[in-house]
């Protein structure tokens, strides 16, 4: 049994399978439906409208409706897309058992307790049969796929067949009624009371010495198969006149609750409260498979219309499940693909789509060997190894016959106990020997030739890995191991892997695991990772090295960086064999080769980013086959803004884009289109950041930004526009404008004359005092004095405030002379695309200088060189005066075959090159700074933190923990970035040297290879912090406590330890801050409702249900303990009072428990009904502050744990107030030794 779903609830006692969508309904015996998507393991929604135990569902085949049937004798017909019950129909007297849309007709079959079967127009919402005739529960009833009959089953011991010929003909038939009758009585239509000769007891089958549980139909032959409380399940076939039992299945020990036939296969499946599933085989009669439970009774089966898949409902849930594997074992070589369908191995030819039958796979001994798992495929001596799960592990070994076809036996065939077989030679095979830890090395004749111990002990799996390597599977990482040497010579971190495949050159691998995909070299190393949500099934490398692969419902690709992206949509899994130009060859499940068409100018369009292969980039930009928000995403964070604007129309995108990457001019066409304020002060900030103060001005002046326009004409030295400001702002009677622009100017005069109408006299006189204005100031000494005012004086250390007077003015600041990007030169058209077109393994030009590109032909070569970025530094001078008098090039080319040149000059050329280039000041390229190689093969986020990348650091922390709100992290990447860094000062004026602080540095480290960055939080220092929360809590200082818990939380998502201990450590540490977080809140919240003593009395039973100490639980164990005595509920105050005494409380305490139990005891009631069960099992949502009791959905914060109802999911975890409820995250990485 391979599962692929199970649920926890509540006891499941209906299914029904979606016939097109990846849905199941399960019907709970506690009242309620739930609607499951199997493939992403998620609850989509649940209905409780029935009253009691839902014992039987169904999906319509073909309309968005449901129907289920319960114990409040109802039947209702559900619309999921609304959400909502449509109606009710009602007749049955007792409990509904079963309940069943028919494939055609607008009809529903239900079975009930009351002893009847009735069947339903759900159109007309009426009943329109009731079939009588059972003496007992009716236990199930079913339609048959395609005849008009009807099975049933009864305790009554018998199974009963009926014809509903006459209820179709009445009631579907085109006038098979007679209209006028439709409005008669029905004494009068000759109608009994029971519904007449509409549906009628074909055959009755007795056989069973007990109650018949189940009932049903095969979908294409006349059989019948019943299950009973005789745990016997029997085999029935009739005709048109009669019906007679074939054989009986004997193997369960216990009630018979379900059976049915395989629709695909020629097996029966049955479940029983013998808590098995049995798989018979119909041609033998005979037991095949038993799949058992520990504690759970199975209730009920259902059955996939199109899809190979069986769920089973029990005690405690569901479980969907296959019989066997799908997946078709096959290997390809050059153009042929050898596969295994039908017990043969056929061999596929890409070229001519020939598919011919090589040889009959026996499989293992006795039969029962199931799929192939895997094949592995020896070119050399044209040989195959089939692998099977069966015994353990098993293979069978095969060398091809040498003409091939027509399903001849093999030349030569062996088979062995082993799994994992691959081939490592072109004679030898290794083989994995789980029970004596060893691989085997055998040659062709299945001997062993050598042993070689596993690397690790817990190793699994092997996979091809090239000549006399092989890729060892642990369950958390791969080892490439070395048979020859018998030593390992790389590992990577990886999840459990399925499946391994290696590109056509053998330089990347591709390792499938269930739910991501890990990309690496040869040896192991670059590794990236590809995660999905759905299941990964298979995948193939393109020519060009993109990785394609399937998921259940996609075609994507993964790209050498890491880079993924949706190519198609499939409508079922299908397993690719070879991806060719833009068609993909697979296998799907019924093992028939396909082709796919696909689109791959997304992939080889982001691939030609990633290999600077720019030509081809433009081509596609020019062609225009791509578009899409995703492009333009993706350039934008792969550092192309240039090339996404080509792409953008949205003025306010393309605004943001070309500011981005700095051109200036896109940006303010876009603003002039925009015209918003803010758009204008962004281009200024922009602009002036490049020196083009024009544009600054501009922008100014559209923002009527007065004050920074003043000075900006103050720093460009434009002083007749400052004077024109001047007097703007003396019309818009502005004085301190007018007061800095007087002061920006130097105008003296101006500035005591604005400063005396505005009354500032002191001012003023101190003005025309410090500047010489002698006669200004004796008249301003008078006007002071008249009024009574002090005379300030002159200490005469005063420094005369004019600006200098500018020296030079320009258009705009001067630029430094920048050749433009590839993409910007092309697209605008300035630069010639050709220019450019260099791969990088060639460097032709390199030891010219870049004069190659100058002066290559008449005018039109002139204006390219003037045009040219590099002339302005001064490297085409020389051949601008060696070319005076030359012809004009134009059929000059590249003649440098005309040359011959002595070995012996072959220095000399090279000097004189650097002679050329050394007029121009080359910077040494930098090194790669310290905090960088923090960052570079981490996914520590506290050590992006430290490393400074804040950015990195927040995008690792939303992958990880599903963090979104960093607000709260704010200083503690503060702090991180700050303790790894020292500064010191330098020369005068320069500004001060930053160096990396690092720990763990010892003098055996290799010149170049910097330690890991320091750390300002430690495990120890959060360990004393928890100690001091604990005794803020006893203080009870609940508010104070739970900004502590709620600070360890925030350090823990920024913590770094050395080893998996101290990870446990953390783990174990950010549970205790959570419960106590979530604890605190509760109480906190309790004191708010001092109204309402009821809601108080729920808070503190909650409060009691948190994991803490058990000083802490004693604690809030007695304040309960006292609440819920003074609201006279004795009967949870009496438990709070044995909980309290099982903890061994002091004497004191002890002794006013026993009173309080005491007094409960006497009077044994609640009077005040409370949402509280301390019987059931739950946890407090954090957010509502309620129950979620066992078995109901419910969401947590990806980050610290918190438990919420599911209306809480997408919001912000109130917790620990970082992570996004029910979000998608990979879980904490705080320690290297977590990527090993």
């Amino acid at each position: 049994m391979l599962t692929k779903f199970e649920t926890k609830s509540n006891r499941v006692k209906g299914l029904s399978f979606h016939p097109k969508r990846p849905w199941i309904l399960a019907s709970l015996h506690s009242g309620v439906i739930q609607l499951w998507d199997y493939r992403m393991g998620t609850l989509i929604d649940r209905f409780d409208e029935h009253d009691g135990p839902v014992r039987g569902v169904s999906f319509h085949s073909s309309q968005p409706l449901f129907v289920s049937g319960g114990d409040d004798y109802k039947i209702k017909v559900w619309n999921y897309k609304l959400r909502r019950c449509l109606f009710t129909l009602l007749g049955h007297l007792d409990y509904i058992r079963t309940v069943q849309f028919h494939q055609e007709y607008p009809w529903i079959v239900s079975a009930s307790d009351d002893q009847t079967i009735r069947i339903w127009n759900w159109q007309s919402r009426s009943c329109i049969s009731v079939l009588t005739g059972h003496n007992h529960y009716v236990m199930c009833a079913s339609f048959h796929v395609r005849e008009d009959l009807v099975v049933s089953a009864s305790l009554d011991q018998t199974v009963r067949v009926w014809d509903i010929g006459g209820l179709r003909k009445k009631s579907v038939a085109p006038g098979g009624e007679d209209p006028f009758s439709r409005h008669m009585p029905r004494e009068m239509r000759g109608d009994d009371l029971f519904g007449g000769g509409d549906a009628v007891v074909k055959y009755v089958l007795e056989g069973h010495d007990r109650g018949v549980n189940w009932a049903g139909f095969h979908p294409s032959l006349p059989l019948i198969v019943s299950g009973a409380d005789d745990r016997q399940v029997k085999l029935w076939r009739m005709n048109d006149t009669k019906a007679w039992e074939v054989d009986t299945l004997r193997g369960h020990v216990n009630n018979v609750s379900c059976c049915m036939f395989h629709a695909r296969q020629d097996i029966i499946v049955s479940n029983s409260e013998d808590k098995s599933i049995r798989i018979w085989d119909m041609s033998k009669r005979t037991g095949v498979q038993t799949f058992r439970r520990e504690h759970d009774r199975f209730w009920i089966l259902a059955a996939h219309p199109e899809v190979n898949l069986l769920a089973a409902g029990h005690d405690s849930g569901m479980i969907v499940f296959k019989l066997e594997r799908e997946r078709p074992a096959y290997a390809q070589h050059q153009g042929t693909l050898y596969y295994v369908k039908d017990r043969y191995l056929r061999a596929y030819d890409y070229g001519s789509n020939r598919d011919s039958p090589l040889i009959s796979v026996r499989g293992a001994r006795g039969g029962n060997a199931g799929a192939p798992r895997s094949m592995s495929y020896n070119p050399a001596e044209n040989a195959v190894l089939v692998n099977f799960d069966a015994e353990g592990g098993s293979y069978e070994l095969h060398v091809l016959p040498k003409g091939g076809g027509g399903g001849a036996e093999p030349v030569d065939s062996r088979r062995g106990v082993g799994s994992s077989a691959v081939f490592v030679a072109r004679n030898r095979f290794a083989t994995l020997d789980k029970a004596a830890h060893e691989i085997q090395i055998k040659n062709l004749k299945n001997e062993v030739t050598k042993r070689c111990a596993l690397p690790e002990a817990t190793c699994d799996g092997i996979f091809y890995a090239g000549t006399g390597t092989l890729l060892c599977r642990c369950e958390d990482k791969m080892i490439l191991y070395d048979v020859q040497q018998r030593s390992t010579m790389a590992e990577l971190a990886t999840p459990s892997i399925k499946y391994v495949v290696w590109s056509s050159d053998m330089s990347l691998v591709a390792m499938l695991s269930k739910h991501a995909i890990v990309i690496a070299n040869r040896k192991l190393g670059q590794a990236v990772t590809v995660h999905e949500t759905i299941r990964v099934k298979s995948g193939a490398w393109d020519d060009s090295g993109v990785f394609v692969y399937t998921t259940l419902n996609h075609i994507k690709y993964a790209l050498p960086n890491g880079d993924s992206g949706i190519i198609r949509t499939l409508d079922t899994p299908v397993y690719l064999t070879k991806v060719f130009g833009g068609v993909v060859y697979c296998l799907d499940r019924d093992g028939r080769n396909r082709q796919i068409q696909i689109d791959t100018s997304e992939y080889m369009f982001k691939l030609a980013l990633i290999q600077r292969k720019y030509d081809q980039v433009l081509a596609m930009i020019k062609s225009g086959a791509l578009c899409g928000q995703s492009i333009i995403a993706y350039l934008q964070n792969k550092g192309f803004p240039e090339v996404a604007l080509h792409f953008v129309k949205d003025e306010r995108t393309r605004f943001d884009l070309a500011i981005e990457c700095g051109n200036i001019e896109v940006a303010l066409a876009a603003a002039q289109e925009l015209d918003d304020k803010d758009t204008w002060h962004e281009l200024g900030v922009q602009a002036l950041r490049q020196g083009n103060y024009q544009i600054v001005e501009f922008a100014y002046q559209k923002t009527k930004n007065f004050e920074r326009l003043s000075f900006l004409y103050l720093i460009t030295g434009n002083t007749e526009k400052l004077r024109k400001m001047l007097k703007i702002a003396e019309m818009r009677s502005d004085v301190m404008g007018q007061f800095h622009n007087a002061l920006y100017l130097g105008d003296i005069p101006e500035r005591l004359r604005i400063l005396e109408e505005s009354g500032q006299y002191p001012l003023a006189y101190l003005t025309a005092k410090t500047h010489g204005m002698e006669e200004d100031a004796t008249r301003l000494e008078t006007i002071l004095t008249e009024a009574g005012c002090a005379v300030p004086e002159i200490d005469g250390t005063g420094v005369l405030l004019v600006p200098p007077e500018p020296i030079t003015l320009g258009d705009n600041w001067p630029l430094l002379t920048v050749s433009k990007g590839f993409f910007e030169g092309v697209l605008a058209g300035d630069i010639s695309a050709s220019d450019y077109v260099m791969e990088e393994g060639e460097d032709a030009g390199a030891g010219w200088g870049d004069d190659l590109d100058l002066d290559l032909g008449g005018d039109e070569g002139a204006k390219e060189k003037e045009e040219d970025p590099l002339a302005g530094l001064g490297l085409g001078d020389d051949d601008e005066r060696e070319g005076d008098g030359e012809d004009d090039g134009s059929d000059a080319g590249w003649d440098m075959e005309d040359l011959e040149l002595p070995a012996d000059l072959g220095a000399g050329a090279d000097d004189g090159a650097d002679a050329g280039v050394s007029e121009v000041f080359v910077a040494p390229t930098a090194g790669v700074p310290v905090a960088r190689r923090w960052t570079q093969k981490s996914a520590i986020p506290g050590e992006h933190a430290a490393a400074g990348d804040f950015d990195s650091a927040m995008k690792l922390l939303n992958r990880q923990l599903g963090v979104v709100n960093f607000a709260p992290l704010r200083q503690h990447f503060i702090d991180a970035a700050l303790a790894t860094h020292a500064a010191m000062s330098g020369v005068t004026s320069a500004p001060s040297l930053s160096f990396p602080l690092g720990r763990n540095w010892n003098s055996d480290l290799a010149p170049g290879v910097g330690c890991a960055p320091a750390l300002v939080s430690s495990l120890p220092l959060l360990e004393d912090r928890l100690k001091v929360a604990y005794k803020t809590t006893t203080e009870g200082k609940f508010g104070e406590a739970l900004k502590m818990f709620q600070g360890i939380i925030h350090s823990i998502a920024v913590l770094l330890v050395e080893t998996r201990r101290e990870v446990d450590e953390v783990r174990e540490l950010l549970g205790i801050a959570r419960e106590y977080a979530s604890a605190l809140r509760i109480e906190i919240k309790r004191k708010e409702y001092k109204d309402d003593p009821k809601r108080a009395a729920e808070l503190a039973a909650y409060f009691t249900h948190c994991a803490m100490q058990p000083i802490h639980l004693s604690l809030s164990l007695r304040s309960a303990m006292s609440i819920f005595f003074k609201l006279k509920n004795f009967n949870t105050a009496a438990e709070f009072s044995r909980r309290l005494l099982e903890l061994s409380p002091p004497v004191k305490v002890a002794q006013q428990a026993k009173q309080v139990l005491q007094a409960c005891e006497r009077e044994n009631k609640d009077e005040v009904e409370l949402e509280y069960d301390s019987r059931n099992p739950f946890v407090v949502c954090a957010a509502t502050f309620t129950p979620i009791y066992r078995g109901t959905a419910d969401v947590a914060c990806p980050t610290c744990g918190a438990r919420f109802v599911k209306e809480q999911e997408g919001t912000v975890c109130p917790v620990c107030n970082l992570g996004k409820v029910g979000a998608d995250a990979t879980g904490l990485v705080c320690s290297p030794e977590q990527r090993k």
